[in-house]
């Protein structure tokens, strides 16, 4: 399996993969089929532009992805994010996501002045929550009713694992760090 960084040829795999995860599981993700299916391949292409997306490939196949990033504010650069994962149905349970997790980790501990990544995860979703707790997250909050999702309310859990500079995930001790 690759993990590497997605590029603006990856947009129709990307769209695809993501709408996917959104007919799938559509209390994992703060956007809607409906929205996705009428972003244009245009609009994808810059996102991808910017860097902040990785991808997990089998072959050729886009099988997963992860974002990473930050706000730039001088008061929040300390701390990086992750978001938007999914992987393909039919990987799941290979391990796609904890290397992805663990790539968008060690970019995270690389950006300057890290020192802890948040996410958010819809309560209930158990594989989620025991990944990220693998990973050393910790809950340190819940937004309550934070998504209306066909008339149902879903709870999010927030979490946060704190970076030393310079550290890296177990995984990537000793490789080279993705840069973002």
């Amino acid at each position: 399996m690759l993990i590497r960084r997605l590029v603006a040829t990856d947009a129709a795999p990307f769209q695809a993969l993501r709408l996917a995860g959104l007919h799938d599981s559509p209390s994992a993700f703060g956007s809607t089929y409906a929205a996705e299916c009428a972003t244009p391949l245009a609009a994808i292409e810059s996102k991808l532009a910017a860097g902040t997306l990785f991808g997990a490939f089998e072959g050729v196949e886009l099988i997963g992805i992860i974002a990473v990033g930050r706000d730039n504010s001088p008061k929040l650069r300390h701390k990086a994010y992750l978001r938007a994962m999914v992987v393909a149905p039919a990987q799941r349970g290979k391990g796609a996501a904890r290397q992805l997790v663990d790539h968008a980790l060690a970019a995270a501990a690389a950006m300057d002045d890290v020192r802890q990544v948040t996410l958010d995860v819809t309560a209930g979703n158990a594989p989620a929550l025991r990944l990220y707790e693998s990973f050393g997250f910790r809950e340190y909050g819940r937004e309550p009713r934070a998504m209306l999702v066909d008339g149902v309310f879903y709870d999010t859990v927030l979490m946060v694992r704190e970076i030393e500079p310079g550290q890296l995930s177990c995984e990537h001790q000793g490789q080279g760090v993705p840069a973002v």
